[in-house]
This record gives structure tokens, sequence and C-alpha cells, in this order.
């Protein structure tokens, strides 16, 4: 087996756990929901409760530690992306022992006014982290603040894609994007496995299918 389909089956196994791990903490909520991007969307996945359940925490970041190895080669520095990236990126960091930024999402109006914390030298490769990806606007905000900054930025990690656009806006700006799972694939899981209800995923199967045409 090749290192390529080796890491495709490690890839589809991890992703088939953090669903379960997901679903057990009620990340995935069913409903009427307003997204950052403003969109309606009839379920949510909130990954900002998952640093409650360190256990969990710990499986979830050790994800995106496997996925950044095997996907992206070489960068400097990692930046997470306000606000729900920035656990995620902080233990990150720490396992992989590389250096940490964070984003602010406005200037404070004291001390150095940075828009980003953290040592920065120009050139270096920065490795955006965040939790999700919509149409892509909070990692686009990130990269260009961290290029105004003279950082280079030419790759995102984040868990799920929720399939709205993200990889095509990222990519038209130089960034590609890297993800364990489409959330498409989430759902999927779920419902073969019965934790979620048919009516649950049909709707927002059709949901994902209508902000794809």
């Amino acid at each position: 087996m090749s290192p390529a389909e080796s890491w495709s089956m490690m890839k589809k196994h991890m992703a088939e756990q953090a669903c379960e791990l997901l679903f057990h903490v009620s990340a995935l909520k069913f409903g009427s929901f307003k997204l950052t991007s403003g969109k309606l969307s009839p379920f949510y996945i909130d990954l900002r409760i998952v640093p409650s359940y360190p256990e969990v925490f710990d499986k979830i970041t050790d994800m995106y530690v496997q996925l950044i190895r095997n996907e992206v080669e070489e960068f400097d520095r990692i930046a997470g992306v306000p606000t729900a990236g920035l656990p995620i990126a902080a233990l990150v960091s720490y396992k992989l022992k590389v250096p940490l930024l964070y984003i602010r999402k406005a200037a404070k109006n004291h001390g150095t006014q940075r828009l980003v914390e953290g040592i920065l030298n120009e050139n270096d490769r920065v490795l955006l982290v965040d939790d999700l990806a919509t149409t892509g606007s909070s990692l686009l905000n990130a990269t260009q603040t961290i290029r105004y900054q003279r950082g280079m930025v030419e790759h995102a990690v984040v868990l799920i894609d929720r399939e709205q656009g993200c990889i095509h806006n990222l990519s038209s700006n130089g960034v590609q994007l890297h993800y364990l799972m489409k959330v498409s694939q989430l759902l999927e899981i779920l419902h073969r496995k019965g934790l979620i209800t048919h009516s649950e995923y049909q709707n927002s199967m059709e949901y994902i299918k209508q902000e794809q045409s």
C-alpha cells in the first residue's frame, strides 16, 4: 500500500471517530441557524463546546496534528483564527512544537495595538487553523491580516468543510484548504450509524446541494 493510500484509509477512519465524538458531545444541532456568513442553515456544528470535554478535545486536536503532518509540508508558525480556532490552534501548536500566533478581530486601542499577537517575522510561512470553513470569509480575513504584516499564508486547516464555496474562495486567493471531512460525509456517517433521523439527513443534504448550485 502506498503512503497516499495508507493516509486515505487513516483519514476515513479518523472521520468516523470524529463524527461519533461530535455527536456524543452534542456538537451537531438541527433547527434554523444564522451562520457567520449571514446564511441560514438547517444544522449547526458547534465546535466551541469541544474544549469543555478535555478527552474529546485531546482526540480532535490529535486529528488536526495527523492532518497537518500528512498534508502540509513546511511552515514556521501556526495562527488561530478568532474565535473558535484559537483554542484548537493553541493545543495543536503545543503538540507540534511550532510557535503560535493568534489574530485579533480588531486591534486593541492600548498597548501595542497589534492585530497579530506573537512573533511574526517577515516571510514566515503561517498555517491557519480554524474549526470549520463555510464560505472561507474568516480564513480570508486572517490571510489578509497576516499578509499585511508581511507573513506568508498558503495553507489552512479545519476539521470540517461545510461545502459552501470555501475551497474555491480560498484557492482564488492562493490558499489551499485541508480538512478532515466534508459536512456531507459527516451527515452520511451519522445517518448510516442511526444517530440522526432520515428527515434530518435528507433536509440537510438538500440544503447542501442548494448551496452548491
